[in-house]
């Protein structure tokens, strides 16, 4: 057989590369080439490796060709917009005892809530700090973190998750910034009904780059208030409003893990803090406690060190703490208020504050105290959600 009749039989049109989305300009090229390869005489030695390299270069052309095909698909959605995020509609509410109610006199809207989480987890941190700020009532369910049995009954295995009477059952919501957003469009027009105002929230679910199935909350910040805007807000407030309560969840909070559990022992004192706070010795029994603390540290110690790494803080980690809450500061400081909203907290306040509260009782959270001013504004903040006063100023 000759080289030319090889050649042909790699490279022929409407073979296998054409199958991979080669150009036919591609392919014809190469089909010229091996005419001239033909005419040309060669020792068996360079005809090898003439036929190796064209093998190789098909190869990988067409790898490519087929791998690119792969990571365009990967990030088609596989579900429509508007699936996922309103949730189940429960008939009844899990039977599980709350490990604490919380009442609130200012209470006007009557949702009968349930807030299943992780006491010092930053996202459950956020939602208590906007419910307590705005005076709803609402029992609390705590996850053991490790075994997280009280989650058996949803499919969704994540904290927050808040549940609330509707008409039919109990409407379930996720994601804490969901959960904030549809309550606050929720309370600008409460006629509609909560799960009426869940509805701006969809989300879809695609594949990664790997193949694994990813959901997305669309407009998870966006307030949705119709046609009316309300008292004392303005586009350009909201505007501002919604690009802190993002950097709360995309910037601040992921310098929070590296932080609390930069040593052994700062992880393992960040756990004791947790149980303490948590009541874990009440909810949990003794040997469920102790691997919730030790198993727990462990883990987190490492997880720490890769979330270091993965959002780039600097090798003191410490640092990129005190820098983003002086970011935060500094801004305050432009606004010359005692709050972003103003003289009374906004969202982008509580946002921020249930971050920061997630690590109260932590070794970082003091040295963030010794090293920064957030003081002044923390606590401030700290007594405007504790008076409620979210529940008087609307």
């Amino acid at each position: 057989m000759s080289l030319s009749i090889k050649i042909r039989s790699l490279v022929r049109p409407g073979a296998l590369l054409s199958n991979f989305g080669l150009p036919n300009s591609a392919i014809q090229g190469a089909w010229s080439q091996s005419r001239h390869f033909s005419a040309v005489r060669m020792s068996p030695r360079k005809k090898f490796w003439l036929v190796a390299l064209i093998g190789v270069t098909g190869g990988a052309a067409a790898g490519g060709t087929y791998t690119f095909y792969q990571m365009k698909q990967a990030r088609i959605p596989i579900m429509n917009a508007g699936t996922g995020t309103v949730g189940t509609i429960l008939l009844d509410k899990p039977d599980i005892a709350p490990s604490r109610r919380i009442v609130s006199k200012t209470d006007k809207y009557d949702l009968q809530l349930v807030l299943f989480q992780y006491q010092t987890c930053p996202f459950c941190c956020k939602v208590r700090a906007f419910l307590d700020y705005h005076g709803f009532s609402y029992d609390v369910i705590e996850v053991n973190p490790v075994m997280r049995q009280q989650m058996r009954w949803s499919t969704y295995k994540k904290v927050p998750i808040l549940l609330a009477k509707v008409d039919g059952g109990y409407q379930q919501m996720n994601d804490s910034s969901v959960i904030i957003s549809a309550l606050t469009s929720y309370m600008h027009n409460p006629s509609e009904g909560l799960t009426a105002a869940l509805k701006y929230y969809p989300s879809i679910e695609f594949k990664d780059d790997e193949g694994n199935v990813k959901s997305e909350v669309m407009n998870r910040h966006f307030l949705m208030f119709g046609e009316s805007m309300p008292k004392g807000k303005t586009k350009e407030s909201i505007n501002e409003e919604r690009k802190w309560r993002k950097w709360a969840d995309e910037v601040l909070v992921h310098t929070l893990s590296p932080n609390v559990y930069r040593t052994k022992d700062e992880a393992l004192q960040a756990f004791n803090w947790f149980s303490e706070v948590g009541d874990w010795e009440k909810h949990f029994s003794k040997w469920e406690r102790l691997v919730v603390i030790y198993v727990g540290a462990m883990a987190m110690l490492m997880i720490g060190k890769r979330l270091k790494k993965r959002h780039n803080l600097k090798g003191d980690v410490r640092l990129s703490l005190y820098d983003e809450n002086n970011f935060w500061l500094k801004e305050l400081r432009k606004k010359g208020t005692p709050f972003m909203g103003g003289s009374e907290p906004n969202l982008a306040d509580l946002a921020v504050y249930g971050v920061l509260n997630s690590i109260e009782g932590c070794d970082a959270f003091k040295d963030l105290e010794k090293n920064t001013k957030i003081g002044p504004w923390y606590y401030g903040m700290k007594a405007a959600v504790a008076d409620r006063r979210g529940a008087v100023v609307q």
